[in-house]
């Protein structure tokens, strides 16, 4: 019985542990405008296929929201220290991630889900929330691209958006370092 409830602390241990590997902190800093609008070129992808070893599926890089793109505010006018002139403000709530591995290229699909909180001087409206993912390898971006994500934004309802990425080929030989960010571009 001892036995039974300690494997079962353990395995919930071990779940949690690895539940949060994959949260994180997206573009701050001032080399952010490096990683605008970059992708990994067929000859980058090619290089990286014919002296690729064989991955074991399971390898997925962490996907982590970028410290300082949690959030992104509006405001009305030119008042951002003035909390009642907070027209919107966008949150990333969870974000996702699924690889496949084959023939030295990691295939990712990934996404984001959030929601717009409506501020004191905001109102109902169709307003823009610009989300950036992007792909770091070995400390180089491989992948960088903006998406202006639609939300029909109503103080009375949940406001949830949601944007998704499919097949973003990334070289992999294996034991590279390969990150996954997603953030406001703010």
């Amino acid at each position: 019985m001892m036995g039974s409830v300690l494997r079962m602390a353990a395995g919930t241990a071990l779940a949690a542990l690895l539940a949060g590997c994959s949260m994180g902190s997206m573009f701050g800093g001032s080399d952010d405008a490096s990683y605008a609008n970059i992708n990994a070129s067929q000859t980058q992808v090619a290089q990286a296929a014919s002296g690729a070893l064989p991955a074991i599926a399971t390898e997925c890089p962490p996907i982590r929201i970028r410290e300082g793109a949690e959030f992104y505010r509006t405001y009305a006018g030119n008042r951002t220290s003035d909390s009642t002139a907070l027209r919107y403000q966008g949150v990333i709530d969870r974000v996702s991630r699924n690889c496949v591995v084959s023939n030295g290229v990691i295939t990712v699909q990934m996404g984001a889900v959030g929601r717009v909180i409506v501020g004191p001087s905001g109102g109902e409206g169709n307003i823009t929330m610009p989300l950036r993912f992007a792909v770091q390898r070995d400390g180089l971006a491989v992948f960088s691209q903006r998406y202006d994500v639609a939300v029909a934004a109503s103080p009375s309802s949940a406001n949830e958006f949601s944007q998704t990425v499919e097949n973003v080929a990334i070289p992999y030989v294996g034991g590279e370092q390969i990150t996954i960010f997603v953030g406001f571009d703010n």
